[in-house]
């Protein structure tokens, strides 16, 4: 079985992750895909150099924060960089779906619904939080407040994410809140795909 975990930006995807992997799940993080693995590939830093000089640096790194103001602040960028990288993310996917099929699988999508990827997946989980602490902890993680909030309007809006999805977690609790929440849909779905 292979859930589609999303929601918004600082809504709690990584931490629902997390505890779906503590219930048994094996997890894949699309943002670390596209940071550890994609933005180092020589292959992918040479396509954004030659679109965006000025964020290559000297030692040939990508550097994130200034790729991130020309992709949100111009969707010809956003549409250009998804792309480029967005079939090396499902070609990854696939690899590793495939090395255990028979496995429980929880995949990081922040763009599942705006991607149209609900066929990807058997069933498809939304992470909610109020707008208020989603912008707070894109500020905690030091993303200027002008810039979390260009970021999150590129996004489907949370309460589209909400109807389209087939289970809510809502995360505007404590931690350990979100976590039972997690461990009892785990749980009702493992029963559904028993191995």
């Amino acid at each position: 079985m292979t859930l589609g975990l999303t929601g918004g930006m600082g809504g709690g995807k990584s931490t629902a992750a997390r505890f779906f992997e503590e219930a048994g799940f094996r997890r894949i993080d699309s943002d670390r895909i596209v940071r550890d693995e994609l933005l180092v590939d020589p292959g992918v830093i040479a396509k954004i150099a030659a679109r965006f000089p000025d964020v290559v640096n000297e030692r040939n790194e990508v550097q994130r924060p200034e790729l991130a103001r020309h992709v949100f602040g111009d969707d010809a960028n956003r549409i250009w960089l998804e792309e480029l990288l967005h079939p090396m993310v499902y070609e990854r996917w696939r690899t590793l779906l495939a090395s255990a099929p028979d496995d429980l699988w929880v995949i990081e999508v922040p763009l599942l619904f705006e991607q149209g990827l609900e066929n990807w997946f058997d069933f498809t989980v939304c992470v909610s939080t109020s707008s208020a602490n989603q912008l707070a902890r894109l500020i905690e993680r030091g993303i200027p407040q002008s810039l979390a909030g260009q970021r999150i309007s590129k996004q489907l809006p949370l309460a589209l994410k909400l109807e389209k999805a087939d289970f809510v977690l809502s995360n505007d609790g404590t931690p350990e809140a979100l976590r039972l929440q997690v461990n009892h849909l785990a749980a009702r779905l493992s029963g559904l795909g028993a191995r």
